[in-house]
């Protein structure tokens, strides 16, 4: 079945109105809580595209559908007080992305419907019981299907860069589950004969001393993980991987479109476009708990030739001809 074969399937099920659910009131305005890490601006893509799903169902903001936005600004101390905030305006849906968002928004309620727009082994990390059944009041997409995806990344970094020794793995040891992608990513050096340097960052004040820790251990390659600390601030976390020579993989193609080297993941406007048809469903009655999350199935391989030929790499033409998209 091909991608758009699948996204149909998908949407077709998701809205096919279950037995017992009638249709809500007419002239009914729905308020979405919609809660990220980032800054607005650093995430506004996702937002629009949000948006945009959930107009082709029939939503309108300001018309039938309000949003309450909240952003840590990059601080991820915050977030605990802004899902109570959220809770506090009793809100109709709450739309998250990220690990720590869930589990902020997890721990601040149980009973108020949570559409995971992104999210991180969803199971491994507590805030569902299984993919086909989450069993309590959320739901929506998972974009990695396990944690054995960072040391995917580890194995294209290597294949774009074979002289790559010693490789750092930049993350953000707070949320949950994050340490099995750090257990991944080193144990694929392991097998790739690679030694392993594990860099750890809780905030965007950090970057520096991280990447100087990084040159005195002479690490030559750099993996950075899913993490919305690393994601907000991209053009910092790229600008230092260029400056330090250092070849790095990205698990979001927004990397490599400020100049990153080569990124492998989900799309994560395309989440929180599809995160749409959950929330349409929720607002119609059905039960989070009984909506099956996705799990990805659609990863994209972006690749940067000005900036391979920036750090004097020669990308393999077997890796060019994988790529979803080329940059030059």
């Amino acid at each position: 079945m091909d991608r758009r074969a699948f996204i149909g399937t998908l949407a077709g099920g998701l809205l096919a109105a279950p037995l017992g659910v009638e249709a809500q009131p007419a002239g009914k305005v729905y308020r979405i809580g919609f809660m990220l890490t980032a800054t607005a601006n650093e995430t506004g893509h996702l937002l629009k595209a949000l948006n945009e799903g959930l107009r082709e169902l029939g939503y309108v903001e300001g018309r039938n559908v309000v949003f309450e936005r909240r952003y840590a600004e990059g601080r991820q101390e915050r977030l605990p007080a802004l899902a109570a905030e959220l809770v506090r305006l009793n809100v109709d849906v709450v739309v998250t992305g990220s690990n720590p968002v869930i589990a902020a928004v997890k721990q601040a309620t149980a009973t108020i419907p949570v559409v995971m727009a992104v999210s991180r082994d969803p199971v491994g990390s507590g805030f569902i019981a299984s993919l086909a059944r989450p069993a309590g009041n959320i739901t929506g997409l998972a974009n990695d299907p396990a944690p054995e995806i960072a040391g995917k990344n580890l194995q294209l970094l290597k294949e774009a860069a074979p002289r790559v020794s010693r490789v750092a793995f930049l993350w953000n040891p707070v949320p949950l589950g994050a340490g099995t992608y750090k257990n991944a990513v080193e144990s694929t050096a392991r097998k790739l004969g690679v030694s392993f340097q594990s860099v750890e960052v809780r905030g965007r004040d950090e970057f520096e001393s991280a990447f100087a820790a990084m040159v005195r251990e002479r690490a030559n390659g750099l993996v950075v993980a899913s993490d919305p600390v690393l994601f907000g601030p991209r053009s910092q976390v790229v600008l230092l991987a260029g400056k330090n020579r250092l070849p790095a993989v990205y698990t979001q193609r927004e990397f490599v479109d400020v100049g990153g080297l080569i990124s492998y993941g989900t799309n994560l406007a395309d989440q929180f476009r599809r995160a749409a048809i959950y929330v349409d469903k929720i607002l119609k009655g059905a039960k989070p708990g009984e909506l099956a999350v996705e799990q990805a199935t659609k990863f994209e391989l972006v690749i940067n030739l000005k900036t391979a030929k920036a750090l004097g790499l020669t990308i393999p033409p077997s890796l060019l001809q994988r790529a979803d998209q080329v940059i030059e």
